[in-house]
């Protein structure tokens, strides 16, 4: 009884240390190589995404405000940033618009123009947008501007905000 006893003990054993290494191994797709659609390996992509792309719902925090897709690109919900800062007008006033041939130069990667007066947003307001590490909001003219603190680029413009 003791001999078949540990017989079935060592088969046991032998059987969950050979079998352990196949439930760890990631799953294969046809073609035997492994599969890249995993939502817990920091976002490489998802099941019915195409190679290299997210969809839509793919990185947005759950305010849905904006998100950052891994490659310096925000993607900015314009309409409800345009809704917050209607809704803290108190925490702003008016002030004339750039001239058409300065706003032209507030583009996406380029930096601030030379000279130009640019306001630093009032705090309250501040903490109400979607915040990125390393960038700052400001206001330019009637635009508000999405600049990095480190190299002074432009990273997004969004056009009377402040109308």
């Amino acid at each position: 009884m003791f001999k078949s006893r540990s017989a079935i003990v060592l088969f046991t054993g032998l059987v969950l240390a050979a079998g352990s290494p196949a439930l760890l191994a990631e799953p294969k797709d046809k073609d035997g190589h492994p599969q890249q659609a995993h939502e817990g390996k920091g976002g490489q992509g998802q099941k019915g995404a195409p190679q290299g792309q997210k969809p839509p719902s793919a990185g947005k925090p759950s305010g849905g405000q904006s998100y950052h897709d891994g490659r310096g690109d925000f993607a900015v919900d314009h309409d409800r940033i345009r809704v917050t800062i209607g809704d803290s007008r108190s925490y702003w006033g008016p002030e004339p618009a750039l001239p058409p041939g300065i706003r032209k130069n507030l583009q996406r990667g380029k930096p601030l123009p030379p000279g130009i007066a640019k306001k630093h947003l009032d705090s309250r307001l501040v903490s109400r947008l979607p915040h990125y590490e390393g960038y700052e909001w400001l206001r330019v003219g009637t635009d508000l501007v999405q600049v990095s603190i480190s190299s002074g680029l432009i990273n997004n413009v969004l056009n009377d905000m402040f109308n």
